[in-house]
C-alpha cells in the first residue's frame, strides 16, 4: 500500500487533492486543491487504495490569461483561503475575529511557559475571553493539547459556548445540571464519562465541584483548563463553604504538574491579599510563600511572567492602534415620595425598627429571622408597590410552604435580601418566603399590620408612585438624546411593573417604543432570544433584573444604564454598567444613572457608604476596587444602625450614617488602603516581559501570510466589482447588493437584501463586521480560486497568467505566484502539522542572467502594476510560452526559495515558543511548490506613450 506524505498532491475520483495529516495510517484525509479545511474527505485505504495515485499541481492554461486585476485577485483569493498559515502563530487563520495587538501579549507570555500557567487580570471589557480563547486555539493548532475545558459560573456557560464557536471555531458542549442528562444519553453504550467523551466543554463550576461529579471530572480533565471569574474560586477570607469547595477543586486541578491553567478575573484581589495569593499559588506553589509587600526583584520578575494586569488606559492606544472604549458619564437623579407613599414608608420603616429591636432579646436564628423579615419588607417597599405586594401577599405558596426552615437556611435568606458578591445567580423573586417565615413568629396585631401594608402598597401603583414617574422622565430624556437604555431592578415584580408603567407613560410620545422585561423567570435561551428580538427595534428599552448583569454582552445594542433599585454591593454596580461599557460599544459615550429617594435614609446610607465611594475610586484609579470587607457585613452595620435608633425618619435624614454607625469610617479607611495596594500592585506587576516591538514583528509576519483587514477589504471590493455585484461606500462602511453574485456564494451568506459591511471592529450599529473568516470572504475566495483552476475558465474574472507592459520595470520581469506547503514534525506529536503560505517570487532577465527580486519588491510589482501599453494576443502567448519553458530551469531556484522559507518558519516557531514540549522541531518543505500563476511584466517600449 503506497504511503502518501501530508502536503503531497494525489488524484482520486477524477480530481486532484492535497493530502492532510492523519493519525490513522489507514485513513487518508484529502482536501480539494481550492477547498477549505471544513471540506475534508476521508479514504479508507485498505478498501480504496487503488483509486488514489500520485499527482502534481496542474500548470496554468496559458490561453486563459488575464489582466493585472485578475492576477491580484488570484493572489488575494489564494492567501485568504489559507487556514493553517505558515506564520509565527498557527491559530490566527482559524479565527473569526482579529485580535487587537494588546491581546497578543498574553498569547506570547503563554508560549514562553511550560506548562502554561497564567492569571489574566485585565480590566472589565478589555477582552479576557478573546485572550484566553486565543491561547487555547494556538495550543490546539500547535498539537500541544487535544482538549479544552472552560470552568465558569452557570450564567456564563452559554456565552462561553457561543464565543468559542463564533470566534475560535471550537464546538463545545455545556455541562451543568440542566444539560447533563441529555449529554449522557448521547454517549455510546459503555462506562465513558461525559468529561472523557466530549473533547471540548464548558462546565458550571458548582456542578463539577459536587461530590457526584468531582472525581470523574478530575480523572478525565482536559489538557487545558480556563477558569473564568477566578476570584470566586480564591481561598475565601471568611467561612464560605461554596467558595471553599471551588478553591479546593482548583487546587487539586493545579496539582497535576503538566496541566495548562489559565485564570481570568477583573478583580483578582477582591480586597483581600490572602485570597489573591491563593490564586497565585495555583500558578506555582512557591508563590504562596512570597511576601507580596516586599518582593525581591527576582521574585517579582518570576511572578510577572505568570500575571498580566492592565487597565483600559494601558491598552487604549497600543502599537499605534486605537481601541475605542467609551467614556462613561455617571449621573445621580433623585425623586421624592408622594405623601401616601411616604406615609407607608414611614410606617414600614417604624415597624421594621420595632421588630428588630424586639428581637434583640432573642438569640441565634430567631433574632436573625426578625432582622431579615424587617429587611426584606423594607427593601421591597423601597423597590416598588408591586414588589411589596408580591412579598406580602404571595407568601410561599410556590415555595413549598410546609418545608421546615432552620439555621441551615441562613445562606438562602441572605441571598434574598442582600446582593452577595460571590453569588453567581441573583435571586430576583420578591422575598415572600422570608416575610412569611418572619410573620409566623410575630403576634397577631403585628400580622394585621403586615396585611394592611399589603393593601396600602397595592393602592400606590401608578400615579401615586413618584419613583416610576421620575424614571419615565429619565427614559424620555435618554431616548431624545439617542440612547438605548437598560433599567435594572432588584425584583421580578418591580421589573414587570416598570415595563407596564413605561408603556403607559411614554407610549403617546413614543408610539414605536418597545419595552420588555427580562428576569430570572425566563430560561437562559429565552432571555437571549428576547434581547435579540428587542435589539432589532429602533426605539427600545430593556428592563431587567440582575440575571442580566452578567452572562450576556449587551454593548452592541444598548448604551445607557439606569439603576432603578440601588445595588447594595458596589461590585453589582460595576457588573451592571460593564454590560454596556466595554470593548465593542460603538457609542463614544455611555450614560449611567443612579436613581434614589431623597427622603429615603436607606438609599442615602447605601450611597454614602458604598456607591459614591466606588464611583470615586473608579474615576481616580481607572478601575474598580472591591470593598475589602464583606458588603453584607457593611450593610448589616448600616441597617442595624438605622433600625436600632428610635428616632423618626425625618431626624435620621438629618444625620450622616457615620454619626449613627461609628464603625463605618474604618471601612472606608480599609477601602482606601486596598486602593493603594491595588495601585502599588499594578506598578509592581506591570507587564514588561513582552515588548511592543516583539508583538509588532509577529503580527507583521502573520499579516504577510494571512492578510490583514485592509487586504480583506480590498479583496471583497475588487471581487464583487468583478462579479458584477454593486458595492459602494457609505458612512460607516460599504453597501453591497449580493443578488448578482453566483448562487453558491449567496447560499453561504444565508441572507437576502442589501448587506452593510464594515471592515473595522467594532462595526457601527447596523453594519456587519467582515473579517478573513467571514462567510462572504470565504465564499468569494473559494469561488474565485476554483474558477482559476477550472479548465473551462476564460481569464476574464481571475487568471493564472498574464502579460503587462508597465513603466514600473526597466526590463523583462517574471513573477511566479507560488503556494508552499511545509510539514512541522515534533517527536511528541502523533502526526505532523501542515502549514501553507502563498508567496510572490520574482526575477529580472532571462535564464543564465536572472536577478532575483526581494519578495517585498516582487509583491509591490504585483500589487501596483497597471497596463500602460497594449500587448497583442500573439505577443502575449509567445511571451507566456517562452516563460513556461523556463520553469524547469527555475526548479532549483524554487527549491532554494522553499528551503529558505522553511528555515524562516522554523525560526518564527522557535522564537515565539521559547520553552516548549514540542521536542526537536523539524520543518520540511513539500516539493515542488504549487505554481498558481505566471505573470510577466514588460517595459513600455521607447517611443510608445504610456497610458
Amino acid at each position: 500500500m503506497i504511503k502518501f506524505s501530508p502536503g503531497s498532491i494525489v488524484r482520486c475520483r477524477e480530481r486532484e487533492w492535497v493530502v492532510l495529516p492523519s493519525v490513522d495510517e489507514e485513513l487518508l484525509l484529502l482536501r480539494s486543491l481550492g477547498g477549505s479545511e471544513d471540506e475534508v474527505t476521508g479514504i479508507y485505504l485498505p478498501l480504496n487504495a487503488e483509486i488514489v495515485e500520485p499527482a502534481s499541481f496542474p500548470p496554468p492554461d496559458l490561453r486563459q490569461s488575464g489582466d493585472a486585476t485578475a492576477a491580484r485577485l488570484l493572489w488575494q483569493a489564494a492567501r485568504l483561503n489559507l487556514r493553517s498559515g505558515a506564520g509565527p502563530f498557527r491559530s490566527l487563520g482559524h479565527l473569526q475575529v482579529r485580535p487587537r495587538p494588546y491581546q497578543i501579549v498574553p498569547l506570547l507570555m503563554a508560549l514562553r511557559l511550560d506548562p502554561v500557567r497564567l492569571l489574566i487580570a485585565d480590566d472589565v471589557g478589555v477582552g479576557k475571553t478573546i485572550e484566553a480563547g486565543l491561547i487555547a486555539r494556538e495550543l490546539l493548532d500547535r498539537g500541544e493539547i487535544r482538549r479544552v475545558a472552560v470552568i465558569c459560573p452557570p450564567y456564563l456557560c452559554e456565552q462561553w459556548q457561543q464565543e468559542l464557536a463564533s470566534k475560535f471555531n471550537l464546538q463545545a458542549v455545556v455541562i451543568r445540571s440542566g444539560t447533563v442528562a441529555q449529554l449522557e444519553r448521547g454517549i455510546p453504550l459503555g462506562n465513558t464519562s461525559i468529561f472523557e467523551y466530549y473533547p471540548h466543554f464548558v462546565a458550571s463550576v458548582d456542578f463539577i465541584k459536587s461530590e457526584r461529579y468531582r472525581a470523574s471530572f478530575l480523572l478525565h480533565c482536559p489538557d487545558l483548563v480556563i477558569v473564568d471569574e477566578a476570584h470566586t474560586c480564591a481561598q475565601p477570607a471568611a467561612k464560605q463553604a461554596a467558595q471553599q469547595q471551588r478553591h479546593e477543586l482548583l487546587r487539586e486541578l493545579a496539582s497535576h504538574p503538566g496541566r495548562h491553567l489559565i485564570l481570568l478575573t477583573a478583580t483578582p484581589h477582591s480586597g483581600v491579599e490572602e485570597s489573591f495569593q491563593s490564586l497565585l499559588a495555583l500558578l506555582k506553589p512557591q508563590f504562596a510563600s512570597f511576601n507580596l509587600q516586599a518582593l525581591s526583584e527576582k521574585n517579582r520578575a518570576e511572578l510577572a511572567r505568570h500575571l498580566v494586569q492592565r487597565r483600559r488606559a494601558d491598552v487604549k492606544k497600543w502599537l499605534g492602534e486605537d481601541t475605542p472604549f467609551p467614556e462613561r458619564d455617571s449621573l445621580e437623579e433623585v425623586y421624592d415620595l408622594s405623601p401616601d407613599y411616604m406615609s407607608l414608608f414611614k410606617d414600614v420603616y417604624s415597624f421594621a425598627g420595632e421588630i428588630v429591636r424586639s428581637g434583640e432579646t432573642l438569640s441565634g436564628w430567631r433574632q436573625r429571622l426578625r432582622y431579615w423579615t424587617a429587611l426584606a419588607l423594607l427593601r421591597c417597599v423601597m423597590s416598588s408597590p408591586a414588589a411589596a405586594e408580591a412579598a406580602l401577599l404571595e407568601r410561599v405558596r410556590h415555595l413549598e410552604e410546609k418545608d421546615a426552615l432552620g439555621e441551615e437556611d441562613e445562606d438562602l435568606f441572605t441571598r434574598y435580601v442582600y446582593d452577595p458578591a460571590a453569588e453567581e445567580v441573583a435571586i430576583d423573586v420578591a422575598p415572600a418566603r422570608v416575610v412569611d417565615e418572619g410573620e409566623a413568629v410575630l403576634p397577631e396585631n403585628e400580622r394585621r399590620r403586615l396585611r394592611s401594608f399589603a393593601r396600602r402598597a397595592a393602592a400606590l401603583k401608578g400615579d401615586k408612585d413618584n419613583k416610576v414617574a421620575r424614571l419615565a422622565e429619565i427614559i424620555d430624556r435618554l431616548l431624545s438624546e439617542g440612547y438605548h437604555p437598560i433599567v435594572y431592578c432588584r425584583y421580578i415584580a418591580t421589573s414587570d411593573y416598570v415595563v407596564e408603567e413605561l408603556k403607559r407613560r411614554l407610549g403617546p410620545k413614543w408610539p414605536d417604543l418597545q419595552v420588555i422585561s427580562v428576569t430570572g423567570e425566563l430560561a437562559e435561551e429565552e432571555r437571549q432570544e428576547r434581547v435579540r428580538e428587542l435589539a432589532a427595534q429602533k426605539q427600545r428599552v430593556l428592563v431587567a433584573t440582575d440575571c442580566l448583569s452578567e452572562g450576556i454582552n449587551l454593548q452592541e445594542h444598548f448604551n445607557a444604564v439606569v439603576h432603578y433599585d440601588l445595588p447594595w454591593n458596589p461590585n453589582r454596580l460595576e457588573q451592571r454598567e460593564g454590560r454596556v461599557d466595554r470593548f465593542g460599544q460603538t457609542a463614544a459615550r455611555v450614560k449611567t444613572v443612579l436613581l434614589y429617594g431623597r427622603d429615603n435614609p436607606v438609599d442615602g446610607a447605601v450611597l454614602e457608604v458604598l456607591i459614591r465611594k466606588a464611583v470615586q475610586i473608579r474615576r481616580t484609579l481607572g478601575i474598580s476596587v472591591p470593598v475589602p470587607v464583606d458588603s453584607e457585613t457593611v450593610m448589616e452595620a448600616v441597617l442595624k444602625s438605622l433600625f436600632l435608633h428610635t428616632r423618626p425618619v425625618q431626624e435620621i435624614q438629618q444625620l450622616t450614617i457615620f454619626d449613627l454607625a461609628p464603625e463605618l469610617p474604618q471601612v472606608h479607611r480599609a477601602w482606601d488602603q486596598a486602593v493603594e495596594r491595588e495601585r502599588e500592585s499594578r506598578t509592581r506587576f506591570a507587564q514588561h516581559a513582552i515588548h511592543p516591538e516583539e508583538v509588532l514583528q509577529e503580527l507583521q509576519e502573520t499579516d504577510a501570510v494571512l492578510g490583514d483587514q485592509r487586504a480583506v477589504e480590498s479583496f471583497i471590493v475588487a471581487a464583487c466589482e468583478r462579479l458584477g455585484a454593486p458595492i459602494r461606500r457609505e458612512k460607516g462602511g460599504w453597501l453591497l447588493d449580493p443578488s448578482p453574485l453566483p448562487l453558491s456564494i449567496r447560499e453561504r451568506l444565508g441572507a437576502s437584501g442589501l448587506l452593510r459591511l464594515s471592515f473595522d471592529s467594532p462595526a457601527p450599529e447596523g453594519f456587519v463586521f467582515v473579517g478573513r473568516n467571514h462567510p462572504l470572504t470565504g465564499a468569494l475566495a473559494e469561488y474565485l480560486f476554483n474558477s482559476a483552476l477550472d479548465p473551462a475558465g476564460d481569464g476574464q474574472i481571475i487568471a493564472r497568467s498574464g502579460v503587462i507592459r508597465t513603466t514600473l520595470v526597466p526590463r523583462r520581469t517574471t513573477l511566479l505566484l507560488l503556494r508552499l506547503r511545509y510539514l512541522l514534525e515534533a517527536s511528541n506529536q502523533a502526526a505532523p502539522l501542515l502549514a501553507e503560505e502563498v508567496v510572490v517570487a520574482g526575477w529580472r532577465g532571462r535564464p543564465g542572467q536572472l536577478e532575483r527580486l526581494e519578495q517585498e519588491e516582487a509583491l509591490r510589482l504585483l500589487e501596483h502594476s497597471r497596463p500602460e501599453a497594449n500587448v497583442s494576443t500573439e505577443e502575449r502567448m509567445r511571451i507566456l510560452q517562452e516563460t513556461a519553458g523556463w520553469l524547469e530551469e527555475l526548479s532549483s531556484l524554487l527549491q532554494d526559495l522553499a528551503q529558505e522559507r522553511a528555515l524562516k518558519l522554523h525560526q518564527a516557531h522557535r522564537r515565539v515558543r521559547r520553552i516548549t514540549r514540542e521536542g526537536r522541531l523539524v520543518v520540511r518543505p513539500q516539493l515542488p511548490p504549487d505554481i498558481l500563476g505566471i505573470y510577466v511584466l514588460m517595459p513600455v517600449p521607447k517611443g510608445v506613450a504610456a497610458r
